[in-house]
């Protein structure tokens, strides 16, 4: 009985082993390298949408405490038009953090608010308004 059962595990190894062999012969489809190229032919012709351009150099403007409920790092300011990535700076200390810049209402002098996590990031207090010098990526 032990013989069989030795027997039955040899052969049913060696019928895995002889699928395999199988699985790797030149007979079986295989995946053709045309076909990946094709794939990112299509989804590099897709139409991509048109990035704002920003500015060069820096925006000075004044910072509060915005929505504390809101997660994330932003700035919402008047000073872009459509969100974007951006860079800010504590113009008195030189700390800095990059941020995504989030439209806000008001005239382009106007102020704008921080998100929690950004102060947190610039290490400054979250009752004080705080000038920032803010670069657009």
């Amino acid at each position: 009985m032990r013989y069989l059962f030795v027997l039955l595990s040899a052969f049913l190894t060696g019928c895995d082993a002889v699928r395999q062999t199988l699985d790797r012969s030149p007979e079986a489809p295989t995946v053709q390298p045309d076909a990946v190229v094709t794939e990112t032919e299509v989804v590099a012709a897709q139409p991509v949408a048109a990035a704002q351009p920003g500015w060069s150099g820096a925006k000075r403007t004044i910072a509060g405490l915005g929505d504390p409920n809101k997660p994330g790092r932003w700035l919402e300011t008047p000073l872009v038009q459509a969100e974007r990535n951006g860079r800010v700076v504590v113009a008195k200390t030189g700390a800095q953090a990059y941020v995504t810049l989030v439209p806000a209402p008001g005239p382009e002098g106007g102020g704008g608010r921080l998100s929690l996590e950004a102060m947190r990031a610039l290490l400054v207090p979250f009752d004080e308004l705080v000038e920032l010098d803010v670069y657009s990526d």
